[in-house]
């Protein structure tokens, strides 16, 4: 019997008719082709043979005048940064190859997909769980409608029910959430049912959500397809995504692959044009050896719900710092205790099931990415965890790798312009070893956008969709440089943010700004003068000790240095328009838009002043303020 639902909730419900059982499904399926042991262990040699290998480039480097302390610091710092560009690098390889040489890359690092007819029968129950937080209705309801409408008028109407879980706080959106949903399931009264409910006590964050929805409903359904208040997916892939896993009965957690859907502001248009390039080699990479440890990213995923429910659900951490309590970046903790539980956790890396919305500025995109690096920080009490394998140790150290690379390409910023400043022009380094590391790092870090759009050039109409071939170089070039600017400006945010955490500075999980808005230069100056002053003093050392050497100090501080502009020029609404009439870092949808994307006319919204950024407890943190339990998803 379900549990009663707890007086603290609203929640209301559309008819539908009844779903049917699931049925038994056939064998797992194997890996085929060279197996996951050797490809783990390939995989594994390739990486610590390079990381070898640069480290020792470096030591020669540094050798002129001997080998000090100075000189172990910076070798240190510079291994700490490796992982993150090495592991890169080779998956991005590795992609290349089975993009360019498999007959279908999908089936080669997702074995039996080629086997899911596209017209089988569904037999068991999805819910589909969409959080929502203080998110405006209208919006929430345009990116959810044609979905609703496509399971709706499908032959599996019946084995589907959306689930919209609302933490939202604000009582007029709360209001204005329960009529618009009401609305939307009034339209498929009788074909689909949905069901709307307001927690008023969002403990957990989404994470709780998530399992209070396990708690009453989850006994209901065989799966849930997860989905984010931006996310936007097609019926079609919905329908894809269970079909696979009702042929893998031993498949815990199907990741699709989230692309981001056409932007008209430049920070978003040109980050996700780099992420787009990027991602296709690195998913199909990382999936060929990963296998059935994949990675969860917590919505445009379809779980199997029992084993979910028994091995996955996350209690809070001790503690009530910014490490403790409650997770916050719950989805891949979720994958590796499914994974050890027995079930297979996979990616599915095609680009048609799904789009998200990314941070339309700078400031936003910190906010976004200081919220992922406090989560990240709580998995180190994961690591030791009994029963977990090799792999699942790996994401979750990688994913802590992740942040803490940043402060050590921080010090070797500092140390360099320092050292440069110190010698007065002296030698102290090989200057054609260093030319020959300069050489091999700047294409490794940009390795994913590099195989990929190496796979596209290589094809016959591999390009067409990007506008050719001229104009994906073009585009490319302009988003890569782009991103050169923008990574080290995050390197400072995470390491002011990380050195704050042991005193309790915490972002936590608050409610994203996802319209287009400008950005003061004001507010910009506020927040981002700790890059400014970073990227201005080391260009300023270097350029007046070491002037040779400054076109390797523009890598890592000209970002920093032009911080303040880049902000508030990628969010102008004069240079937003302008970009998009261009045709700057256009993505395939803009160009030639799918139907999902028709109707719910994403790229016809104007760009207007959004709300003042609210004042940083540390303006050094190039971030926001600190939120209570009450934030949410």
């Amino acid at each position: 019997m379900r549990p009663a639902i707890p007086a603290d909730v609203v929640e209301w419900q559309g008819a539908s008719r009844m779903s049917a059982e699931a049925t038994a499904a056939p064998a797992a399926e194997v890996d085929r082709g060279l197996p996951v042991a050797m490809r783990r262990a390939l995989f594994s040699g390739l990486v610590a043979v390079t990381l070898a290998a640069l480290v020792a480039l470096m030591v020669r480097v540094l050798a002129p005048g001997g080998f000090g302390a100075f000189d172990l610091a910076v070798t240190v710092l510079f291994a700490i940064t490796l992982p993150w560009t090495v592991i890169g690098f080779w998956n991005a390889v590795i992609g290349f190859l089975i993009l360019r040489f498999a007959d279908d890359p999908v089936a080669a690092v997702l074995p039996g997909v080629a086997r899911v007819a596209p017209d089988a029968a569904i037999a068991g129950s999805t819910a589909i769980l969409l959080c929502v937080r203080n998110e405006p209705p209208e919006r929430v309801v345009r990116n959810l409608r044609p979905l609703v409408a496509g399971l709706a008028g499908s032959p599996y109407a019946d084995r589907f029910h959306v689930y919209v879980l609302s933490d939202t706080s604000d009582p007029a959106i709360a209001v204005a959430e329960e009529a618009a949903f009401a609305g939307l399931a009034a339209e498929h009264d009788g074909r689909l049912a949905l069901t709307y409910r307001r927690r008023r006590d969002n403990a957990g964050f989404k994470a709780g959500n998530i399992a209070d929805f396990c708690n009453h409903y989850g006994d209901r359904h065989d799966y849930a397809v997860t989905l984010d208040a931006d996310s936007v997916m097609p019926a079609e892939a919905v329908l894809r995504l269970v079909r696979i896993m009702e042929a893998d009965p031993r498949l815990g957690i199907l990741q699709g692959l989230v692309i981001g859907m056409p932007a008209t502001s430049a920070f978003a248009r040109l980050f996700q044009f780099s992420m787009r390039l990027g991602m296709r080699s690195y998913t199909v990479g990382s999936a060929w050896w990963q296998a059935d440890c994949g990675p969860y990213w917590g919505h445009n995923a379809v779980l199997r719900l029992k084993p979910f429910m028994a091995h996955c659900e996350l209690s809070a951490l001790p503690g009530t710092g910014p490490l403790g309590g409650h997770v916050l970046s719950h989805d891949q903790i979720e994958a590796v205790l499914m994974r050890r539980a027995g079930y297979a956790v996979r990616v599915l890396p095609e680009e048609t099931l799904g789009f998200e919305e990314n941070p339309p500025t700078l400031i936003e995109f910190v906010r976004r990415d200081l919220r992922w690096c406090q989560g990240n920080m709580q998995y180190w009490r994961f690591l030791g965890l009994p029963g977990l394998r090799p792999v699942s140790r790996y994401q979750l150290l990688f994913a802590i790798l992740m942040f803490l690379g940043s402060p050590a390409w921080i010090g070797l910023a500092v140390l360099g312009a320092a050292a440069a400043w110190l010698a007065g022009g002296d030698t102290l380094v090989d200057p054609g070893a260093g030319r020959l590391l300069v050489a091999l790092l700047l294409p490794m870090w940009f390795a994913p956008q590099l195989a990929t759009l190496a796979d596209m050039l290589t094809r016959r109409d591999g390009a067409a969709a990007f506008g050719g071939r001229p104009a994906l170089v073009a585009n490319a070039a302009v988003a890569m440089a782009f991103m050169q600017l923008l990574v080290p400006i995050m390197w400072l945010a995470h390491t002011v943010f990380l050195a704050g955490l042991p005193f309790g500075r915490a972002i936590g999980w608050q409610t994203q700004t996802r319209d287009d808005h400008t950005v003061p230069i004001a507010t910009a100056l506020r927040l981002l003068w700790p890059q400014t002053l970073l990227g201005l003093g080391v260009l300023g050392l270097v350029a007046a000790a070491a002037p040779a050497a400054l076109p390797v100090a523009l890598l890592i501080a000209a970002g920093p240095a032009l911080a303040v502009p880049l902000a508030v020029v990628t969010a102008s609404p004069v240079v937003g328009r302008l970009a998009r009439r261009l045709g700057l870092a256009a993505l395939p949808e803009e160009r030639a838009p799918p139907a999902i994307l028709r109707a719910i006319a994403v790229a016809t919204h104007d760009i207007r002043p959004g709300p003042p950024v609210a004042a940083a407890p540390s303006p050094a943190a190039a971030e926001l303020p600190t939120c209570s339990r009450a934030s949410a998803p």
